[in-house]
């Protein structure tokens, strides 16, 4: 393994902080442009019903993959071509999902979008590098609201996209989009050296011995995969509540879900409230606030009023924002050559988890209606914010 020099800090300026959240969106949307198309695509590939619903499985787990096996070496090789390197794979992903004749082609195309995608994740604790220390937390709570935007609006923009285009110009266009944010990055991000003193299998062995070493990072894997788990409780039941409560279409789901993206505005205001030492009362609002934003999103759907549950959209998303950037301030705090390794144990705890919130959102909503998910969040909120008042002991200190 060649041993690299640690690469000087250098603050970044604002033009870098926004391509790297720009590119943090652009690579993460590629995760859920197929979810909503799933009644399109599988038709005309020949995929059957019953196998459609592998689309959303095998990309969410390439991107499983992704983060065991790619975002480790964030700490091992130089940082930004690791970031074009899964732009590439990325790239790829897409042209073979809008190349796909049918359903095999697809599905491994779909894996390999996901595996790329986790370049995401090597852009996140490169930020916290790059920025000077008195600004990490508002520089990486603004490369992840630009994640969070990714996410919210590629369902939206897919649908659009879909019927005026058709789905397969859904990916071509992502293509083109990767490669011009590679371009950027490629003449516009710095670089970023790190030692490099062990071997790729020690890197992958010593990512999960993270979680043993640091208790903050156990804790705040679990805060955060509590809020990640209710956060897709949140987007997979209120689309259906929308449509069965408030007799919405596609479209004005769709407007739904953009206005919800406006959470994603608080993550810079929770950087600059981690900046300033306040990460414990910080998390606890998030925490707190989740589980009083669902208990109002069913009394508002219960009251008919559309604003008021919109509302409460915008307070959950936030409420998830203050938890995640607070949690991330945190962990990139503890050991700066391990970063890349303590973010990939984090992230694969959170999105493991979290991942069963969809499946806790369709079963409630089926048996209980839009108050059993909301309940179900609630509880989900309430039982991390009890966790954090009565077992946290310090791991959410001031950093």
């Amino acid at each position: 393994m060649t041993t690299y020099p640690a690469s000087p800090r250098t603050d970044l300026g604002r033009p870098a902080i926004f391509l790297m959240a720009l590119a943090c969106g652009v690579i993460v949307a590629n995760l859920y442009y197929a979810q909503t198309l799933i009644d399109v695509i599988g038709p005309e590939i020949g995929m059957s019903a019953g196998m459609a619903g592998l689309i959303t499985t095998l990309t969410q787990l390439g991107y499983g993959l992704g983060l065991f096996l790619i975002v480790p070496i964030a700490d091992l090789f130089e940082n930004r071509r690791i970031v074009l390197a899964s732009i590439g794979v990325t790239v790829i992903g897409c042209l073979a999902v809008a190349a796909s004749q049918g359903p095999l082609s697809f599905l491994v195309a779909s894996i390999v979008t996901g595996v790329g995608a986790t370049g995401a994740q090597v852009l996140v604790p490169l930020a916290s590098h790059l920025a000077a220390p008195e600004r990490q937390g508002r520089v990486v709570g603004t490369v992840m609201s630009g994640l969070l935007f990714g996410i919210m609006l590629a369902r939206p923009v897919a649908n659009f996209l879909a019927g005026s285009l058709g789905w397969r110009w859904i990916f071509i266009l992502s293509a083109i989009a990767m490669v011009l944010i590679g371009g950027a990055i490629w003449l516009l991000c710095p670089q970023r050296l790190p030692r490099g003193d062990m071997r790729y299998g020690e890197a992958l062995a010593s990512t999960f011995s993270q979680l043993q070493q640091h208790r903050v990072v156990r804790m705040r894997a679990f805060y955060q995969a509590m809020m990640f788990a209710a956060f897709n409780l949140f987007w997979t039941a209120a689309p259906l509540a929308l449509i069965r409560e408030f007799n919405l279409g596609h479209a004005e789901i769709g407007a739904f879900a953009l206005a919800g993206a406006g959470g994603a505005l608080v993550a810079p205001v929770a950087g600059w409230l981690a900046d300033r030492r306040l990460t414990r009362p910080t998390s606890l609002v998030g925490l707190a606030g989740l589980s009083i934003g669902f208990l109002l999103a069913d009394w508002t759907v219960a009251a008919g009023s559309l604003i008021g549950f919109t509302v409460m959209a915008v307070l959950i998303d936030a409420a998830v924002q203050l938890s995640q950037i607070t949690g991330q301030k945190l962990i990139f705090s503890i050991d700066p050559d391990a970063r890349g390794r303590i973010n990939a144990a984090y992230m694969t705890v959170m999105f493991v988890v979290g991942a069963l919130g969809s499946v806790i959102g369709s079963a409630t909503y089926e048996a209980g209606g839009w108050s059993a998910s909301a309940l179900a969040g609630a509880v989900i909120g309430g039982t991390a914010t009890l966790c954090f008042l009565l077992f946290d002991r310090g791991a959410s200190a001031s950093c």
